[in-house]
């Protein structure tokens, strides 16, 4: 089974009218401004799955500022998973700074939604105010058990439309701070898990993180692959193609020039998010 973990999706309002939505979410703008910047509905995502043999997709739209916004795209994936629920697993997404973001996780997940995600803040970096926004949105994934997926993204190296101002103290402090909760770390989690290797502390407190492949032919080395599953462990990385950014095939050239195992390489296709997401 291939499941991916990390894809976005946007209703027909948004992606016929993009640039209405441009004042007042500059995160949307920058990451959308080019006509480059494709915007998936979930006809076409299906298609894609089909022609590229991916069996499930996590499906989220973007974390909009705007109330309204965010309330009728997290419907648009309720609506899609009720759907097709053999064939999409939803999260919902908002910014967790809106005043409103405690009661829209509330509402979508006892609506059936898989958890939150992907949450971003893209201009402050996760700073002290953001994981304070993010204590009731998490209190809730933690009483049900369910994920929440963060972006992150490596503090070094050249910048790109997304690329947050995020540190890896800012996402260490993140986790600890809220030990029990799951965390999957976007983009190979700017690559914490390498801290796996210190003597004391550290493995303990990223016990409960994943971490997703998201854009990861943009980003690093196929070598990434080997490595990751040494450090992270063998049952924390996840399939994600960020898509429509990318499609799988990509991901599929990368791991099989890794020189990684066929168990290595179907637990990270699909059977470590089948057992998170209990599609076993």
């Amino acid at each position: 089974m291939i499941i991916d973990v990390h894809t976005h999706l946007f209703s027909r309002e948004i992606r016929e009218n993009r640039s209405r939505y441009f004042p007042g979410e500059s995160a949307f703008k920058l990451l959308y401004d080019s006509p480059k910047a494709k915007l998936a509905g979930a006809g076409e995502m299906l298609a894609m799955m089909d022609a590229e043999g991916v069996d499930i997709s996590v499906v989220f739209g973007f974390p909009w500022r705007s109330s309204e916004v965010f309330k009728r795209e997290n419907d648009y994936i309720l609506e899609t998973v009720a759907k097709h629920p053999d064939r999409f697993i939803g999260l919902c997404c908002f910014d967790a700074l809106s005043p409103e973001a405690p009661k829209e996780a509330e509402r979508c997940l006892n609506a059936g939604l898989s958890g939150v995600g992907e949450l971003a803040f893209y201009e402050s970096g996760i700073n002290l105010k953001a994981c304070e926004a993010l204590e009731p949105i998490l209190e809730l994934c933690r009483e049900k058990r369910l994920p929440a997926l963060i972006h992150t993204n490596e503090p070094v190296g050249h910048f790109y439309p997304g690329k947050s101002p995020n540190t890896l103290a800012q996402i260490y402090h993140l986790i600890k701070r809220f030990p029990e909760n799951i965390f999957i770390l976007a983009h190979w989690g700017a690559g914490i898990f390498f801290y796996n290797l210190l003597k004391k502390e550290t493995r303990e407190v990223l016990k409960n993180v994943y971490y997703d492949t998201a854009a990861s032919p943009f980003l690093y080395e196929a070598a990434i692959y080997p490595e990751a599953l040494e450090l992270a462990g063998p049952d924390k990385v996840l399939f994600g193609t960020d898509y429509p950014l990318l499609k799988p095939s990509r991901y599929f050239k990368d791991m099989a020039a890794s020189g990684i195992s066929e168990s290595g390489r179907a637990a990270i296709w699909g059977g470590n998010a089948a057992r998170l997401f209990n599609r076993q």
